[in-house]
């Protein structure tokens, strides 16, 4: 079989393994684990290599483009005590602990053991959020969870390129450390500076299919961009899509933006897709080149550092919570974390897209890079299948599922935006009879005066559409709704929009 037929065949599996997911309430993202594993052991597939550069570029920089443009600047100034415990300090516990374990127990060089410490530190919230988002959960806990995902790439592929350039002897520990030092706020500020010209691009390109192929292009381009001149290129893509959500006329069309959603939805499954294929590719090449007697003692290794990267995020996330629930300093203003809310925490550390990719990113020549390789596919594999499939079970065994319930936020949101509505028509008399709109529509080409009165109550309607998106907003910035209602919302008044524009407003373009 060749790669695209390799591939086929996979999507067809992902396909009827999503339906099945959906279905059960299991978390895609498992299923893809189970189905990327399995092609290891399908005879005939074919191997595929991918260049490191490409590899990152390529999986990891849609991905967060699309995760850092939906999450709220308010949210993380709220919750930025938990998220430092998880992005820093969790991730750089688990990569001292595994690089410990494989410089003492693999006899890696210390520089390629931090190396697999980062691979392996970075948790992937898919598949927590392909569970959670179909339960009702603490809003407080999604958002540490989605925005750790979001943030905690950066500290580990930082430290990543850091010990992978001195590992390939490419630099001097000053010289590293001066790098790093540059490539963060230098990616930053690069992300912001090109937020401006982009926006100023698309402006060309809205309302046609160009304009989403646009956006797959700037966070690929940003990235190589970045990595060219040296700087986080996770950081560049992060502050650029913050900056662009957050700057003024910054919003999309509703057209648009209901077509977008679509598009990238489709397109980072793919990605997911694709990178399982690739896993299972590789990891039959590896079992393949290691000797008979060599197998069994690097499934041990990836066992011991599987166990290790559970235990050390569940035990910094407990240390934690267990300290903000007695100190008031420990988490500020935000209400003590249960015991419940903690373990389920610390149980969301399933590792996916990001530890695949830097996986494929290692040189041909790095030291024992199929053992590196082979026990990142391990982690993936263990924690997306023993994690993702235990978490809906757990949630509903701790009761955080009763916690809170989005039924009520969404009712009072909605209630909040009916009202917002009724206030705009008392100053449209032309919206007293919604009836009479119907039968305009119907009888407008035999009484060409009523075109004048549709136009009226289309300028009603939208009226009251952009009074209910600013309450909307009102109540996302005031924290009244979370983010994933806020969506839902927005979604209902984009199509509610769309029934009221013309009809020449209402399309994408082919060009």
């Amino acid at each position: 079989m060749t790669f695209f037929e390799s591939l086929l065949a996979l999507l067809l599996v992902a396909i009827l393994l999503l339906q099945i997911a959906r279905r059960i309430g299991l978390p895609y993202p498992a299923m893809l684990a189970i189905a990327g594993m399995a092609v290891a052991f399908v005879p005939g597939v074919a191997a595929i290599r991918l260049d490191p550069g490409t590899a990152l570029a390529l999986f990891i920089a849609p991905v967060l483009l699309d995760a850092a443009f939906d999450f709220p600047l308010v949210t993380a100034g709220r919750l930025w005590r938990p998220l430092v415990i998880l992005i820093v300090g969790a991730v750089l516990a688990t990569t001292a602990i595994v690089a410990w374990i494989g410089w003492a127990v693999a006899g890696l060089p210390i520089a390629a053991a931090i190396v697999l410490g980062a691979i392996v530190a970075p948790p992937d919230a898919a598949a927590a959020t392909a569970v959670i988002g179909a339960l009702a959960l603490p809003r407080t806990t999604v958002s540490v969870l989605k925005g750790e995902s979001l943030l905690n790439d950066a500290t580990a592929l930082l430290l990543f390129s850091g010990a992978l350039a001195f590992q390939m002897a490419e630099g001097s520990p000053g010289a590293i450390g001066l790098h790093v030092a540059i490539a963060v706020p230098g990616g930053i500020l690069l992300g912001v500076v090109l937020s401006w010209p982009v926006r100023w691009i698309q402006r060309f390109a809205g309302k046609t299919l160009g304009a989403n192929l646009l956006q797959f292009v700037t966070a690929w381009v940003i990235w190589l961009i970045a990595d060219h001149l040296d700087l986080s290129a996770v950081l560049a893509v992060v502050a650029f899509a913050v900056t662009a959500a957050h700057s003024p006329n910054a919003g999309s069309s509703p057209r648009m933006r209901v077509h977008s959603f679509a598009v990238w939805a489709a397109v980072v499954f793919l990605l997911n897709v694709t990178a399982f294929l690739v896993m299972g590719m590789q990891a039959r090449s590896i079992l393949e080149r290691l000797p008979g007697d060599g197998i069994w003692p690097a499934l041990r290794f990836s066992g011991l550092v599987v166990l290790a990267v559970i235990a050390t995020r569940f035990v910094v996330v407990m240390a934690w919570g267990q300290v903000a629930r007695r100190s008031r300093s420990a988490r500020g203003a935000l209400s003590p974390p249960t015991i419940g809310q903690s373990v389920l925490v610390g149980w969301c550390g399933m590792r996916g897209l990001v530890t695949l990719a830097t996986a494929f990113a290692l040189p041909a020549t790095f030291p024992q890079r199929d053992l590196v390789v082979l026990t990142a596919f391990s982690v993936v594999l263990a924690t997306l299948v023993g994690q993702g499939l235990t978490l809906a079970p757990l949630i509903r065994w701790l009761g955080l599922d009763r916690m809170e319930n989005p039924a009520d936020e969404m009712w009072a949101a909605r209630t909040r935006l009916v009202n917002v509505a009724l206030d705009e028509l008392r100053s449209h008399p032309q919206a007293e009879d919604l009836a009479r709109l119907f039968e305009a529509k119907r009888d407008k080409h035999d009484r060409p005066e009523l075109l004048d009165w549709i136009k009226g109550q289309h300028s009603a309607g939208l009226a009251v559409v952009s009074a209910q998106r600013a309450e909307l907003a009102r109540l996302l910035n005031g924290e009244e709704v979370g983010i994933d209602s806020f969506y839902v919302l927005q979604e209902e008044l984009d199509w509610r929009e769309l029934t009221l524009l013309p009809e020449e407003e209402r399309r994408i373009a082919e060009t």
